[in-house]
């Protein structure tokens, strides 16, 4: 089973390092500066009433364990442990859940007090799923502090919400299709949890709740994607118990997203192709790829091909017709990383010149497995379902702009249909407001991201007194292993503030060179 129209329909908020595939950097420019709704599913909860404590709670019990990450090649060494929280804050009575936390202890023995806690995106990732696939470039930060990790409620090892999907064919369903399927998966989950509890608003609680057994007074974040939404909400919460906060592809806070998702990743294959038409080496073997693209889509929707390969992966053999979905899936998650991109003209043209659709469905299934089997499909629900779309304002969405688009309507018309059958849950009144804030911000943007673009960063960085904007040139989602970025980060992290940071070395950066044979880049 491929959960293709899962991926097409989650809102993609994951970087590829928690995926197991790499992250590449790009040139970059730096700045300093100061910084009605459509509803849907069940009725909405009130925000319930949420003590948590301020101060230090009793010391968490921690143990020898080892995080491994999906790709199972590499393994890091950290301390584990659980914290019991309520399902539903508001009810003593209620279930209990136990939300699973490492740390992986700082290798200074003279280590700083206040730790970075690394949070995933998705939403569905798991912060140690994450952390084990993209690690190094955190070292230098390791080196002086804790790392700290909390699979988020509904994810990893907090009480998953792991939706198992049964049709082969879901790619073709209806939106009745995908609201039956939807209302499966939620009767399945309803026997050990209540849905609605595993929002951002109720999750930040929790972070707080761990710094305060785990004993730490304040903490430094780290959010990536779907995680700049939580780190952000969290400093809303808690601004006296958070020291500084790294933002890496970032949501702000007043986006409901989802209507732009579609044209976002229009926009950033376009700059994709285009740079290769302007590159001399890919536009001598490719020409314009942009015409590949067009064609291969307008072929694709007429007939569907089929496809026999060697699983890139198992080596077994895989069979099955290569649609317009498979293609979507393809260029959305290949244009995340530069490494990815980087691949898209030489399979474009492959596929259109010489009818060789090998690579393409090769990749599709290397990414499908990658990103599909970290996500808990039911938590996303939980969030998307809450947060996005009831503040959809559907009567301004353009529908014929969008179905120019790759992804098209499927998106929005299957996100919908999810949510109508789908619980939302508690969300705190002032969620959706710009995040006024004096606690230092390093923000991290790729200029063709094709899902959070830098103007998102830029619009969450109007109300942020002290931040400071790395745009990433050429590159995509997610900037943790662009060269030098790291160093950025731990100075950033050691100084606890904007004021003199040195962003510069991140101008020299380049995006991988596209690939014009399957041996590589020219030389």
């Amino acid at each position: 089973m491929y959960p293709t129209v899962s991926l097409l329909l989650a809102l993609g908020l994951f970087a590829a390092g928690g995926a197991g595939g790499a992250i590449a950097g790009a040139g970059a420019g730096a700045t300093v500066g100061a910084g009605a709704a459509a509803g849907a599913g069940a009725p909405q909860l009130g925000m319930p009433g949420v003590t948590v404590p301020g101060g230090l709670g009793p010391p968490l019990a921690l143990s020898a364990c080892q995080l491994e990450d999906p790709a199972k090649v590499s393994v890091v060494l950290a301390e584990c442990g659980e914290l019991s929280v309520l399902e539903n804050p508001s009810d003593s009575n209620g279930r209990n859940l136990r939300l699973h936390i490492a740390r992986v202890p700082a290798i200074n023995r003279r280590k700083q007090p206040d730790p970075l806690f690394v949070l995933a995106g998705g939403p569905g990732m798991a912060a140690t799923t994450f952390y084990a696939s993209a690690a190094f470039p955190f070292e230098r930060i390791h080196r002086d502090r804790d790392i700290v990790l909390v699979d988020q409620r509904g994810t990893g090892q907090s009480n998953p919400l792991n939706c198992a999907l049964d049709d082969d064919d879901l790619y073709r369903a209806s939106d009745a299709e995908v609201a039956a399927d939807a209302h499966r998966c939620l009767t399945t989950l309803e026997k050990t949890a209540n849905v609605a509890f595993y929002t951002t608003s109720i999750a930040v609680q929790d972070l707080d709740s761990v710094r305060a057994a785990l004993g730490y007074q304040r903490i430094n974040l780290y959010g990536v994607s779907y995680g700049t939404r939580v780190a952000q909400h969290y400093v809303r919460g808690f601004p006296d118990r958070t020291r500084s906060v790294i933002l890496d592809g970032v949501v702000p806070p007043q986006l409901a997203l989802g209507p732009s998702t579609a044209l976002n990743a229009e926009r950033a294959l376009s700059r994709i192709l285009a740079r290769c038409a302007n590159d001399s080496e890919c536009k001598k073997h490719f020409g314009d790829p942009s015409v590949s693209y067009h064609a291969l889509r307008n072929s694709l929707q007429a007939h569907p091909v089929p496809v026999s390969l060697a699983d890139p992966t198992s080596g077994e053999s895989s069979r099955f017709d290569f649609t317009g979905y498979h293609l979507a899936t393809v260029l959305r998650l290949g244009s995340y990383t530069a490494e990815q991109a980087a691949l898209l003209p030489l399979m474009l043209h492959s596929a259109t010149a010489s009818v060789n659709f090998t690579p393409l469905a090769s990749q599709f299934l290397l990414v499908n497995r990658s990103y599909g089997n970290v996500l808990a499909y039911g938590m996303h629900n939980s969030v998307v379902c809450s947060e996005d779309v009831p503040f959809w304002d559907v009567a301004k969405v353009n529908r014929t702009e969008l179905e120019k688009t790759y992804i098209g309507t499927a998106q929005l018309d299957g996100l919908r249909s999810i949510c109508s059958v789908w619980p939302r849950g508690p969300i705190d009144p002032d969620f959706h407001t710009p995040l006024h804030t004096d606690v230092p911000m390093l923000l991290l943007s790729g200029s063709d991201d094709p899902v959070t673009p830098p103007g998102d960063a830029e619009e969450a960085r109007r109300a942020f007194a002290h931040s400071v904007h790395v745009v990433l040139k050429g590159f995509g989602h997610g900037q943790l292993t662009a060269p030098c970025v790291d160093g950025v980060m731990a100075n950033f992290v050691n100084r606890g503030s904007v004021e003199g940071l040195d962003v510069s070395c991140a101008q020299n950066d380049r995006p991988m060179p596209f690939f014009v044979t399957l041996g590589g880049p020219p030389p």
